[in-house]
């Protein structure tokens, strides 16, 4: 798989894909509402990525950009063969890229200044601090993170984060994050959580991630998410992640959807079967009606972007 995420116009949103998946969205696009895809590496990076446009019958308009204003370029390529071995290349960070296309160097005009934030001590701390957790809890992007930093302090009468320090200062602490991370060795814990939700997505049980916002969104909302095959389900939500981050371990909702206590007690059996199989404790007491409470964890979990 490729380290990358792939956004289209149409909404769609593809986590390391293969080579032969980013093929397919090449020569998918030139359609209304699905004529471009911006491709950025994981995790993500302020202002590296590549992305091409097309509209059927043209030459496909391709372009990267290199971490600054001063390396942004671009090349018109006339058909998608070209275009998919250069952005597999870009993917593989230059391996494969071709040395015969004419890239130019786009001018995006003179680069605004943004102004410092105008915050106390207290507001200022209150505001790195989520944006830390949110960070910690590992789901967020960067263009979340943005939206967070302008929204978290305002009030009806103050909007103290302009749209452009907002992105500063998120890109700033999702940077800072990123160089922890670095540190990281090894297969991680929520990353074995997701190993564990994906076999159990497979054997017919919903799973799901961080999903709504807490309990009773989740409650409602989860039966929309499976199959008509599905099962039961499990999920955490976005406060359990937070907790998960603080250090408190993580619960998890399940059940089945015939809504028995039998069947929401075979899915927590197997819910237990595949964290333990993915190297993970679960606290439960095989009680339907009691949460599972992944612990001892220790929540490292790697952004994407």
């Amino acid at each position: 798989m490729l380290e990358i995420v792939v956004r289209t116009e149409n909404g769609e949103r593809h986590v390391r894909v293969s080579a032969e998946e980013l093929a397919g969205l090449v020569r998918r696009i030139g359609g209304d509402g699905d004529r471009f895809l911006v491709v950025h590496r994981i995790p993500d990076l302020p202002d590296v990525f590549t992305q091409v446009w097309h509209e059927a019958g043209g030459d496909y308009t391709l372009e990267h950009r290199d971490g600054a204003a001063d390396r942004h370029f671009q090349v018109m390529i006339d058909g998608s063969e070209a275009v998919i071995a250069e952005m597999t290349g870009w993917a593989r960070q230059g391996a494969g890229r071709s040395t015969d296309l004419a890239w130019s160097l786009l001018d995006m005009g003179p680069l605004r200044e943004v102004p410092p934030l105008d915050l106390d001590e207290g507001e200022r701390e209150e505001l790195e601090k989520r944006l830390r957790e949110v960070l910690a809890g590992g789901y967020t992007d960067r263009a979340e993170l943005a939206e967070l930093a302008e929204e978290y302090l305002v009030t009806a009468d103050r909007r103290p984060v302009s749209r452009e320090q907002a992105a500063a200062l998120a890109d700033r602490m999702w940077l800072e994050r990123v160089a922890e991370q670095a540190g990281w060795t090894g297969e991680t814990d929520p990353e074995r959580l997701t190993r564990a939700f994906a076999g159990l997505q497979e054997a017919g049980i919903t799973a799901r991630e961080n999903f709504t916002c807490c309990r009773s969104c989740g409650q409602s909302e989860i039966g929309g998410e499976g199959g008509s095959d599905a099962r039961g389900f499990v999920y955490f939500h976005s406060q359990c992640t937070d907790s998960a981050a603080a250090g408190h371990g993580l619960m998890l909702l399940y059940g089945g959807f015939d809504g028995s206590s039998e069947t929401t007690a075979a899915i927590g059996h197997e819910v237990v079967a595949a964290l333990e199989a993915a190297g993970l404790q679960a606290d439960w007491g095989r009680d339907p009606d009691r949460a599972i409470t992944v612990t001892p964890l220790e929540w490292r979990r790697r952004l994407v972007g």
